[in-house]
């Protein structure tokens, strides 16, 4: 690391070290005991001007505070019906690893409707997932490795994309400004397999709403992407979709364990698991339906009707 950055994560920590205690201890859940690499993320985000780095952090911890982020683990998404309402209309799942140890997160943008839910559920998820994935996944990867690993990769299927997804733009808006403004800096890459000639149309519409840095890490690869993917993945990593030399469906598949986008999926399994385990620690009380804290939903409407 150059003598710069060391000089402006030495900085913008010394300045973490004022911040009050009830940010502090939202912090611990952020870094997660990687405190430099955290620093670095928000300091690369704000391109390395440590005032902006600041606010942004502290942002970031006031809206954890405000929204009751660090309890998102004891919140199921209950019925159970209603989590597979969300799973089946939400792409998204682990498919497995980098040879670098990066954790590979599969994403059916194409096939992925979100109309079986309100909009809460879908955010709801959205920032379950993020959560586990930086306080079980990355902590885990990186004691398996003996390193930090802070960042994870996506792959991005665009099977099925029509222009009619282009409606979906404004909740997937909402679930991107939420990723850059208090996860900044947690993709290392962004590859896209199985585009359609309609990519390009949506595309247009799509790249002036991404921020400068996320656009420098997309990849397009050819069909599949699997020949590109095996590069740095293993074959038992790869996502379903990418298994084929052509394109191949991402939402079905005959064996819950391929497909990882299904409830029955390991990842799947292991996070509700999760989830309903820490719920039952934190309270013996029944959980009701709908348990996401009220200011999120507040924070999520605010979002949507903001958002043109």
């Amino acid at each position: 690391m150059e003598v710069r950055s060391q000089e402006a994560i030495r900085q913008l920590q010394a300045l973490m070290d004022h911040v009050e205690e009830r940010l502090m201890c939202t912090f611990q859940n952020v870094h997660q005991g990687y405190l430099a690499e955290t620093l670095e993320r928000f300091l690369k985000a704000r391109d390395w001007n440590v005032s902006k780095a600041y606010k942004m952090l502290l942002d970031c911890l006031n809206w954890r505070v405000e929204n009751e982020i660090d309890m998102m683990l004891t919140k199921p998404i209950i019925p159970v019906d209603v989590y597979r309402a969300v799973r089946d209309s939400q792409l998204i799942g682990l498919s497995g690893y980098s040879r670098e140890g990066l954790p590979v997160f599969a994403i059916g943008v194409g096939l992925s409707t979100f109309d079986k839910a309100s909009v809460n559920y879908y955010v709801q998820s959205h920032i379950q997932i993020n959560e586990y994935r930086d306080r079980v996944i990355l902590p885990s990867a990186s004691k398996k490795y003996g390193r930090p690993i802070t960042t994870c990769v996506k792959v991005l299927d665009m099977t099925g994309l029509k222009l009619s997804s282009l409606s979906q733009i404004k909740l997937l808006t909402i679930i991107s400004t939420i990723d850059d403004l208090n996860y900044p800096e947690k993709t290392n890459t962004y590859f896209i397999v199985n585009a359609p000639y309609i990519f390009s149309s949506c595309w247009k519409v799509v790249k002036p709403l991404l921020q400068e840095r996320t656009r420098k890490k997309i990849q397009v690869l050819s069909g599949s992407g699997r020949d590109e993917l095996l590069k740095i993945m293993d074959y038992s990593s790869l996502p379903h979709f990418c298994k084929r030399e052509g394109s191949g469906s991402s939402r079905h598949s005959s064996d819950g364990d391929e497909n990882c986008y299904s409830l029955d999926h390991p990842f799947h399994q292991q996070l509700y698991n999760y989830i309903k385990q820490q719920a039952v620690q934190e309270s013996s009380r029944p959980i009701k339906q709908g348990s996401v804290h009220p200011l999120m939903r507040e924070y999520t409407q605010s979002l949507w009707k903001d958002i043109k």
